[in-house]
């Protein structure tokens, strides 16, 4: 068997038990990555030059950074706020919660997001003696929505921010407006079918309302720390193309100071372990699974097989950027769907890369990666299983009693799916082909 068709079998096996969930995705991404050289198809130099420590580097400062600052109660301090701010109101929380996900979304990141407000959701929930089912829905489409806004609110946009060396600003000038057209019809679809139909006593909201929202915040000092240090790394993230700093370097960087600030004055042993929690705080699942995964991807790039598929794809659309761009956005989503976002767009991107040269260079090409980010982000709400927020919400959802089932996600993940995709593609068209 050629070292091609090895590496490729490597990929559909790790993607076939990935897509299974038999294993722990790490797991299966380091020994797809390990089988790769011991089978002589990298060998462990190349293996490490195929992983994206830019990448790497933002999800670890990332975590951390978010990781400290809910420690201090910001997240659940904005929630009460918002939740008083709409007098307990359970039509308007719907909204309001959808907005505050995809803000958050767009400025932390989707699984972070999640992991702070399904709880918060709940618990608001429970006090109205609502269904939390319908606010759950909602808060994962807008999760995915809103993450594809920024370089760092989606996986799959960080990595293509890392391979292309685009900068915040860019994902925010190409695909904010789409994403905010997104979440309104989101906003509408919910509000028709769902909001009118909750109903919440006068006795219920009285008992949110009577909540502090002052009382969330557990550490004042710890909240102005970690406010300070985000703005500052979001600023730097927005300023990367003029400082010329990587943006995994801008994150760790921040995460270093945040973590000094965290323990400053502390005494050596109370110190110590306060450092060890914080980096306990960083998914290291999630960050040895890129890492495999981007050694498996590696695989394919250095046996040509990436190559041969970009060469074949262009073949098939003859080189017509719109063409391309349009089966990249459904194919993304399709498949996006069927399979967690991540390792796809971690396989299309050194794809799309070899096809540039063919295709007039990366500034033609542009529209074309605009549309592998839209259709893998919106795409990941697809299924229950497209996105990691996706898995992480039912999981948590499971745990509270309130289960989010495959088939019955699917009745409403795939019309707003389409509803989102088609919505991309006009404004993709619109964008960058009708002048």
């Amino acid at each position: 068997m050629s070292a091609g068709m090895t590496a490729v079998l490597i990929l559909i096996v790790s993607y076939a038990i990935l897509f299974s969930e038999m294993l722990n995705r790490a797991i299966v991404a380091l020994l797809g990555a390990g089988i790769m050289i011991i089978a002589g198809i990298l060998s462990q130099k190349s293996a490490i030059e195929g992983i994206d420590f830019n990448t790497i580097f933002l999800l670890i400062g990332m975590m951390i950074i978010v990781g400290i600052a809910e420690k201090s109660g910001v997240f659940e301090y904005a929630a009460i706020r918002s939740v008083k701010a709409v007098k307990a109101n359970p039509r308007s929380l719907m909204v309001v919660l959808i907005v505050m996900t995809a803000f958050f979304s767009a400025l932390l990141d989707n699984v972070t997001t999640i992991l702070l407000i399904v709880p918060i959701t709940f618990q608001i929930t429970r006090q109205l003696q609502v269904s939390a089912y319908p606010y759950l829905l909602a808060e994962i489409f807008a999760s995915n929505i809103g993450g594809a806004a920024t370089l760092i609110g989606d996986p799959p946009n960080i990595l293509i921010g890392s391979a292309l060396g685009l900068n915040f600003m860019d994902f925010v000038n190409a695909l904010t407006p789409v994403v905010m057209i997104a979440l309104f019809a989101v906003i509408l679809i919910f509000d028709r079918f769902w909001g009118r139909k909750l109903y919440a006593s006068a006795e219920q909201k009285e008992i949110v309302m009577q909540t502090e929202a002052k009382s969330a915040i557990k550490d004042k000092v710890l909240l102005v720390k970690s406010l300070i240090v985000l703005s500052l790394v979001i600023v730097a993230f927005i300023a990367a193309e003029h400082l010329n700093i990587e943006n995994g370097t801008i994150a760790l960087f921040g995460a270093a100071i945040l973590l000094l600030l965290y323990s400053l004055g502390l005494k050596h042993g109370q110190r110590e372990q306060q450092i060890e929690e914080a980096f306990n705080m960083v998914d290291w699942t999630t960050v040895f699974f890129f890492a495999g995964l981007f050694i498996i991807v590696h695989g394919l790039h250095e046996t040509g097989v990436l190559q041969t598929m970009g060469n074949k794809f262009a073949d098939f659309t003859k080189g017509d950027i719109l063409q391309t761009a349009m089966i990249t956005l459904a194919g993304s989503a399709v498949l996006s769907t069927a399979i967690d976002n991540i390792p796809f767009v971690a396989t299309m991107i050194p794809m799309l890369k070899s096809m540039e040269e063919g295709l007039g260079g990366r500034e033609i090409m542009m529209p074309i990666w605009w549309a592998l980010s839209l259709g893998a982000c919106f795409g990941g709400n697809g299924s229950l299983i497209a996105a990691s927020a996706n898995v992480i919400a039912a999981g948590i959802a499971s745990k509270e009693g309130e289960p989010i089932h495959f088939m019955k996600f699917l009745i409403w993940s795939l019309p707003i799916t389409l509803l989102t995709i088609i919505l991309a593609a006009a404004y993709l068209y619109l964008r960058y082909f009708y002048l």
